[in-house]
């Protein structure tokens, strides 16, 4: 018995090397003649690729750019009407949206951290809504207009005083698709 033992791994060692041997006959041989390179793209030295330069038009970056900080206006305190600062932003916003007719916008309404919350989500929504009637007085269907009021929620100054309060009082419009 003893020598039926050390006999196994002999045993085991020869069936693995004749099934690695068979493997290796079956192993798939190179072709006689390979496919010829891919060919590369003719390149005229005379005409260089087109660059993209700038932001895709149309897009929220290409708005951003376009718009050059005219996507805020600023209202006074316990305000909602268009000063003539924020009319001239609403018409630059306005000939953007009149070149890409596809986009859509949502219009928000902000207030600076005085009054209640009830109080400042109404007057956000007029103001979002003010900001909304002027674009659609100017040619801009209103379906592609949406609006929310944000109150004092998302303010973007801090600080209790004129100059914050001022920043907060805010319409924003943001491009949605």
């Amino acid at each position: 018995m003893p020598s039926a033992l050390l006999c196994r791994p002999r045993l085991v060692r020869f069936a693995l090397m004749i099934g690695c041997a068979s493997l290796a006959a079956c192993a798939p041989k190179p072709p006689a003649d390979l496919p010829p390179a891919p060919e590369s793209p003719s390149v005229s030295s005379n005409s260089p690729a087109p660059m993209l330069r700038g932001p895709l038009p149309g897009s929220e970056a290409d708005f951003m750019a376009a718009m050059a900080g005219q996507d805020v206006i600023h209202f006074a305190l316990d305000k909602f009407n268009i000063d003539p600062v924020s009319s001239a932003a609403l018409q630059a916003q306005s000939q953007w949206l009149s070149r890409y007719p596809g986009k859509h916008i949502t219009i928000e309404g902000h207030c600076d951290e005085r009054g209640t919350r009830d109080y400042n989500l109404a007057l956000g929504e007029r103001r979002a809504n003010a900001a909304k009637n002027f674009l659609t007085s100017l040619g801009i269907d209103a379906g592609r207009i949406s609006t929310i009021s944000y109150g004092k929620e998302r303010p973007i100054a801090m600080g209790s005083n004129e100059d914050a309060w001022a920043r907060n009082r805010r319409g924003v419009t943001v491009i949605v698709d």
